[in-house]
């Protein structure tokens, strides 16, 4: 939600009217941020939810902060400077990588370990 509260409030400051897309440079890099964190959310939902149930709570919601923190960082990054983006976005794609490994320990754990 409060990204895309950014996105309204940089349409509001550059006068752009939904649905264009283009425009300020500012308004341009605030909407991409957005939309890239939109694509990745159903990802690390379904790998925090796999992980939470088959490998260890605490585990993945420290993981699910850190990644939630990482892409505030990306978004802030990104909507300053498009270079600004890289280090959250690298942070949060190894977050990822970690949900998956412990999404997949935890599953075959809980279907080959009787």
């Amino acid at each position: 939600a409060y990204f895309a509260m950014q996105v309204i409030y940089a349409r509001r400051k550059y006068k752009i009217s939904p649905p264009e897309t283009t425009g300020h440079p500012e308004f341009e890099r605030t909407f991409r941020a957005q939309a890239n964190c939109s694509e990745y959310f159903p990802i690390f939902i379904s790998l925090l939810w796999v992980a939470g149930i088959f490998f260890h709570q605490g585990v993945t919601a420290v993981c699910g902060l850190l990644y939630l923190y990482a892409r505030l960082r990306y978004f802030q990054g990104y909507a300053g400077a498009a270079q600004a983006r890289l280090g959250p976005l690298y942070a949060s794609a190894w977050l990822l990588w970690v949900l998956v490994g412990l999404a997949l320990a935890g599953l075959l754990a809980h279907f080959l370990c009787p």
